[in-house]
């Protein structure tokens, strides 16, 4: 039903995207704070349509589609009320307090970069595509969006573009602060990177696909910021202490983590280090019975069903790695069915096939020796997006290394939790150091992420009518400022130079 677009339709889209860019600088953030809850609505009001198509384009429940609905809209909202709130902006202002004084007066605000590429994810049809937290970071930041639609839910994706419209219209904001584009393909996506009006990209799916736009956008003239989430294994440390208490429970609880959704998550916890002993004997009993009734489930589309199947294939085969529990019943075409497998510690720390991200329910069990051998282990992890401790404070006490060892390696460290499952808050960091992000500092989730699309410029000397406004004297967007080095809300009252 959908057409591939063709380079003129590219060139077109991104020139209004362009135009758009300079036009929304005469737009108020409140304006945009407006559009983007109008935005929020108009995806409310798609109503049953939006969810039927979505279960029939991703295999995902209903329930599972209500909640991530909810959580979009939520993101819209939050996000709107985060950019009136002007935090983000960072404004500052030095100014001399007394005359005369040879310190000039420098204020410096965040604008926005200009029109962001968006690539769509396929596991989340809602909250990480088309009208996703990146497409709401970037026009709340102030930059039009280009979004290339995932060809895994395109009926999907159609509706949420339709809802931005309806809102576009409503709130008349230019024509060119939203599009989407379709292709089943790389040639329109390695156009739009390659454009030298985008100025950024998001991103959200696997290593090979974020590395491959990352280069590409390095490549540039002039290069640009990619902001990739590619993925992790999300390694859990099972703590001595904390086994011994509770091995039963946290067995039962991770087999429900590394299945949620089919293990079709970024934080899927694909790796979970243990120490040999009577406790870990216990878990993996528990991981046996619970695993063998576990049933299959539906896949988002045959070609994450394929791809799982040959990534786990691939994993299994490798020397030492042994299955340890898994799904007992048939499964039909298309459908996941869990695999726990176990390998020692020191074949997982040689091998770095084994720290590949399996997408699906998939999990390994690595085996230390002793807790040495678990620290190896951690020290041996590339970046992360989650790393979780089950342990006590006991635990914490005797493993200060271990725990400073994964703090340097994730972006969230968890604390007797399961990391599937992501706050949308201000306090989220959901990121990580490479491979599980092409940068770091940023987040993708919370209203942070608006902070990816923006960059920082001061005005020295600027006379005040001329300022953006939430540098001038009287601070009439009534957001808190850093003023000579105190924050405040309060007007300025620079002394006037002679």
């Amino acid at each position: 039903m959908y057409k591939n677009a063709s380079p003129e339709e590219v060139k077109a889209v991104v020139a209004k995207a362009e135009e758009a860019y300079g036009v929304l600088k005469g737009y108020s953030i409140r304006q945009r704070a407006s559009f983007m809850r109008k935005v929020a609505t108009e995806i409310e009001a798609l109503g049953d349509v939006l969810i039927k198509t979505a279960m029939a384009e991703s295999n995902l429940t209903e329930a599972r589609l209500l909640g991530e609905r909810t959580r979009t809209v939520w993101q819209w909202n939050s996000y709107a009320n985060y950019a009136e709130l002007g935090n983000w902006l960072d404004a500052r202002i030095d100014f001399p307090t007394a005359m005369p004084s040879p310190k000039p007066d420098v204020r410096k605000t965040s604008v926005a970069l200009g029109p962001v590429v968006v690539f769509g994810a396929g596991n989340f049809p809602f909250a990480f595509s088309t009208a996703g937290g990146d497409t709401a970071c970037a026009i709340a930041a102030g930059c039009p969006v280009v979004v290339k639609a995932h060809p895994g839910h395109p009926e999907t994706c159609a509706l949420m573009a339709q809802a931005i419209e309806s809102a576009r219209v409503k709130c008349l904001m230019p024509e060119g602060i939203f599009a989407q584009v379709f292709d089943d393909g790389y040639e329109i996506g390695q156009m739009l990177i390659k454009h030298p009006a985008i100025k950024a990209v998001a991103f959200t799916g696997s290593f090979k696909g974020g590395t491959a736009i990352a280069d590409l956008a390095a490549q540039r003239e002039e290069p640009i910021p990619v902001f990739a989430e590619m993925g992790s294994i999300n390694p859990i440390f099972l703590m001595p202490d904390k086994l011994k208490q509770n091995a039963a429970e946290i067995a039962g609880q991770f087999v429900n983590s590394v299945t949620l959704g089919v293990g079709q998550f970024c934080t899927n916890p694909g790796v979970i280090i243990g120490v040999a002993g009577s406790d870990l004997d216990i878990f993996q009993a528990t991981l046996k019975q619970v695993a063998a009734s576990t049933p299959a489930a539906p896949m988002l589309h045959p070609g994450i069903a394929k791809n799982f199947e040959k990534t786990k294939a691939k994993a299994l085969e490798q020397n030492g790695v042994a299955v340890l529990a898994k799904t007992e019943a048939e499964q039909a075409e298309n459908y996941g069915g869990l695999v726990l497998a176990t390998v020692n510690a020191a074949e997982f720390v040689s091998n770095p096939t084994l720290h590949e991200e399996v997408f699906g329910p998939y999990s390994l069990l690595v085996v230390c020796r002793d807790a040495e051998e678990m620290l190896q282990v951690a020290q041996a992890l590339k970046g992360q997006l989650t790393s979780t401790l089950f342990a006590t404070g006991k635990d914490l006490e005797e493993s200060e290394k271990l725990c400073r060892a994964v703090q340097q390696r994730c972006g969230r460290i968890i604390f007797n939790q399961f990391p599937t499952g992501v706050e949308v808050c201000l306090a989220m960091h959901h990121g990580g150091p490479f491979p599980a992000t092409t940068n770091s500092a940023y987040t993708s989730v919370g209203a942070d992420g608006v902070k990816r699309f923006t960059r920082p410029l001061s005005f020295q000397n600027w006379p005040d009518e001329f300022l953006p406004d939430e540098l001038k004297n009287e601070n009439p967007l009534e957001i808190w400022r850093t003023v000579n080095n105190e924050l405040t809300m309060e007007p300025v009252h620079p002394v006037a130079a002679n």
